[in-house]
């Protein structure tokens, strides 16, 4: 990856960067993933740590804690979803992938929580590993 990806929300007020490749790429179909981006399935791209870089917008910024699963950030201000946190130190997991603004380079290689996939989007007959709960 010869510079970093940029990223970033759909008003404009959250700018990121990727300084480092995504390791690998994934749909989750678990319900909080369906709620939260009101989609059947939403995919991701794992990011090593320290690999996302805030340029603008830290301040509009907001973060859901749910009980279980990793905490999601979000921009305030237009609502679009920008990354999955780990819950111990708050490093950047995971980003999605409909953050990025070109292509990252990398497509998604396992579907997860398959178990809670919505009814009404049958999941694809795409060849993918299915997982029905979180991936190995």
């Amino acid at each position: 990856m010869p510079a970093p990806l940029t990223a970033g929300c759909l008003c404009g007020a959250v700018r990121f960067e990727v300084t480092e490749a995504p390791t690998v790429a994934y749909y989750c179909h678990c319900t909080r993933c369906q709620r939260r981006t009101g989609t059947a399935a939403a995919p991701g791209a794992r990011v090593p740590p320290g690999a996302v870089r805030v340029l603008s917008g830290e301040d509009a910024i907001r973060r859901y804690v749910p009980e279980e699963g990793l905490p999601k950030a979000f921009c305030g201000a237009c609502g679009s979803a920008l990354w999955a946190e780990t819950r111990d130190d708050g490093e950047v997991a995971a980003v999605r992938l409909g953050a990025f603004d070109e292509d990252p380079g990398i497509r998604p290689s396992y579907r997860q929580f398959t178990a809670y996939a919505a009814p009404w989007e049958p999941i694809p007959d795409d060849g993918l590993p299915r997982h029905p709960g979180r991936a190995p």
